[in-house]
């Protein structure tokens, strides 16, 4: 397989690099400003150029010319759990984004963030991105896409954006989603949970019958780690699932009522393979997990972007 080279920004712990590296895209540079994340990175992939600072004080010019420009730009300005202030709120980068467009100009560019973001509060703000990449000789568009859809074991609704250079334009076809289902919470952890010895795990298969709630990531300013606000912790619960937090390993032989999950446990069902290890104490490793881009989903928009871009050069070669 051709290497195609890639940037990502806001990398988080690897879920959307992780898609990226499958579907044939090299990092010349992983942007992150979370200590945490960063250590996870290079943990996984020694190899890579990790870069722990802000985005706004990264210089894209040095990476001219690459294929590819991705990221998941922060999700609380267009968060349905906050105050949604888009623009407004000091956490947007899709400025910064659209400046390392112009800086870098790659041949594709992946963004990705929060239902919120197709709002109609915010209509304005996608009109305006859109136009703006276009001056740039972009062509773009934007997809809700569920996890669920691609092999993912929670639904976790997400929009990608992805802005083509007008030569690749007509090559980039949106991914096409699975045909079946995926695995229930139960049929996917059974291994897990059983780790111990637990005698009650079969009973829990039965009742842990369907996919996972959205995993999310928690806030800094609101204690440890939990499975989200009370809804979802009701929806944990129908799961067999205790949603109050996060457990350091399977229940024990003897264990009785609802189990909790391990971080391990909430990477899987975010689609992270089972060799990637989160560095940091609990709260900071569930919070890199619950914020990531699950790597199905990148890897099934990546990859097509991969054959847009080798398919025109294909084209190219032959005429």
């Amino acid at each position: 397989m051709t290497k195609l080279t890639c940037v990502e920004i806001c990398a988080g712990a690897g879920g959307q690099a992780i898609g990226l590296e499958r579907a044939g895209f090299e990092p010349e540079a992983l942007i992150e400003i979370e200590a945490p994340c960063c250590s996870t990175l290079r943990e996984n992939r020694p190899s890579w150029n990790v870069i722990e600072g802000d985005v706004k004080e990264f210089d894209g010019s040095k990476f001219r010319g690459v294929d590819l420009l991705a990221g998941g730009v922060p999700c609380p300005p267009f968060s349905k759990a906050g105050k949604q202030l888009g623009k407004h709120d000091e956490r947007d980068l899709f400025p910064e984004a659209l400046r390392l467009v112009n800086e870098i100009k790659p041949k594709v560019v992946m963004l990705e963030n929060v239902r919120g973001f197709l709002d109609a509060v915010f209509e304005d703000y996608r009109l305006n991105l859109k136009r703006q990449l276009e001056k740039m000789g972009y062509i773009a568009e934007w997809r809700l896409l569920n996890a669920s859809d691609f092999g993912v074991s929670q639904l976790r609704p997400r929009v990608v954006i992805v802005a083509v250079k007008k030569d690749f334009s007509h090559s980039f076809l949106w991914p096409e989603t699975n045909n079946q289902n995926p695995k229930t919470v139960g049929e996917l952890l059974k291994d897990k949970m059983s780790a111990n010895g637990w005698g009650g795990v079969e009973q829990w298969i039965k009742q842990a019958d369907d996919i996972a709630p959205t995993i999310v990531g928690g806030s800094k300013k609101h204690g440890g780690p939990d499975l989200g606000p009370t809804r979802a912790k009701k929806a944990w619960a129908t799961l067999g699932v205790d949603g109050m937090g996060i457990a350091y390993e399977a229940p024990s032989k003897d264990f009785i009522g609802m189990p909790r999950l391990t971080v391990e446990m909430v990477a899987r069902i975010q689609g992270f393979p089972d060799d990637w290890h989160f560095i940091g104490k609990k709260t900071p490793a569930y919070r890199q997990v619950g914020n990531a881009f699950p790597p199905p989903v990148a890897h099934a928009v990546a990859a097509n972007i991969y054959n847009a871009i080798t398919s025109r050069r294909t084209i190219r070669a032959l005429g």
